[in-house]
């Protein structure tokens, strides 16, 4: 049985789904073993979204997810993507710099990554304006 173009809106629009890209931030923005209510706290400060908000996300309990709190969770986690294809993008311009040359069809799809990410998140934040 195929899914209606709904069922599958609420499918990715999910709290399992909004778990998950959490739970993944929370792991990114951690440095280590213990740093987990830091972590959650930068989060909070840099994309708005309340701590006890992503500690129950986290921690797998919440029940439903408003529309509202799931685009922020997702505006968050392109954000991280593109900051992290940024940074890794930046070492292998600097390596390309200090004359490593085995790195441009690197640095080449670093650059595409970016700019899906870019245009992903464009893309998103359009349609929910």
């Amino acid at each position: 049985m195929a899914l209606s173009k709904s069922d599958k809106e609420d499918v990715r629009m999910s709290t399992a789904t909004a778990t998950d890209l959490v739970r993944i931030m929370v792991q990114r923005e951690s440095r280590g073993p213990g740093d987990t209510g830091n972590a959650m706290s930068r989060l909070e400060q840099r994309y708005g979204i309340g701590f006890w908000q992503l500690s129950h996300l986290r921690k797998g309990n919440a029940k439903t997810v408003d529309v509202g709190l799931f685009a922020r969770i997702r505006a968050a986690y392109f954000d991280m993507c593109a900051r992290q294809a940024s940074a890794l993008l930046h070492e292998i311009e600097m390596d390309a710099a200090a004359g490593n040359d085995d790195l441009d069809d690197l640095e080449a799809e670093a650059r595409a990554l970016v700019a899906k990410i870019q245009a992903r998140k464009a893309m998103k934040s359009t349609a929910t304006q």
